[in-house]
């Protein structure tokens, strides 16, 4: 399964590329993209609805422009456990992104942020991973746009404060998203995880497909997890205010 899965995400890297740049788009409301950068003012508001493993999780994020290089948002989330006693409220999330460099900055047009947050709190039955107290992290994400398509990467490390379950990770999240038409966008995922403890060690390789409605956008995605054999799928809906 891991040789097939992995095959047809080559495959489909080598090949959107092609269709991606046939069609040119504007990025200004492009939200689901991985470089997207909130203007001074906006709002986005970003609902997802995921189910894996018997378990059904909500969550909301708001986020607000505070200049056009620096954004910063809360995240909180409810899930529904049908097959155990795993149910409440999560860590709600307090996090930001600063645009360190600019597409006009340097001649190869790369694109960088530096991410960095705070999750805390919650019910003692979802706190991630497994019920840990508190987590901090930070991150680095670089990339380039084209007008047909998107690809970047993200290195983000977390550092988990508890006492039966501290330990840090660290993942590395690349991705690909094409604007295939003027307002639909399909996209590609892969995350490694890392973690001091080999138990949490992950890999993901998810898909998705966007469609746009002016300001909002809606999003089917499924994902599948190596390591557990886990498939989970989910849908987004953006709103840019």
């Amino acid at each position: 399964m891991r040789k097939f899965l992995a095959s047809l995400f080559a495959v489909f890297i080598g090949v959107m590329p092609v269709v991606g740049g046939a069609r040119a788009d504007g990025l200004d409301f492009d939200t689901t993209d991985p470089l997207y950068m909130l203007k001074t003012n906006d709002v986005l508001s970003e609902t997802t609805l995921t189910y894996w493993d018997n378990v059904l999780r909500l969550e909301e994020t708001i986020s607000y422009g505070i200049n056009d290089r620096l954004s910063v948002g809360i995240n909180a989330n409810f899930q529904q456990d049908f097959d155990g006693s795993e149910d409440g409220f999560g860590a709600v999330d307090l996090g930001g992104v600063y645009r360190v460099g600019t597409a006009s900055g340097n001649s190869a047009r790369i694109i960088s942020d530096v991410l960095f947050g705070l999750k805390f709190g919650g019910s003692s039955h979802v706190r991630t991973p497994d019920y840990a107290d508190s987590t901090y992290y930070a991150g680095y994400r670089f990339g380039r746009q084209w007008a047909g398509m998107t690809l970047a990467a993200t290195i983000k490390s977390s550092w988990i404060f508890d006492d039966d379950r501290g330990m840090a990770y660290i993942d590395f999240m690349p991705e690909a998203y094409f604007r295939i038409a003027d307002d639909w966008r399909l996209g590609a995922n892969f995350t490694l995880r890392k973690a001091t403890n080999p138990h949490y060690n992950q890999e993901w390789l998810g898909g998705k497909i966007v469609r746009q409605y002016g300001r909002t956008q809606y999003t089917a995605h499924l994902d599948y997890e190596f390591e557990s054999d886990d498939l989970q799928v989910g849908l987004n809906v953006n709103i840019l205010f």
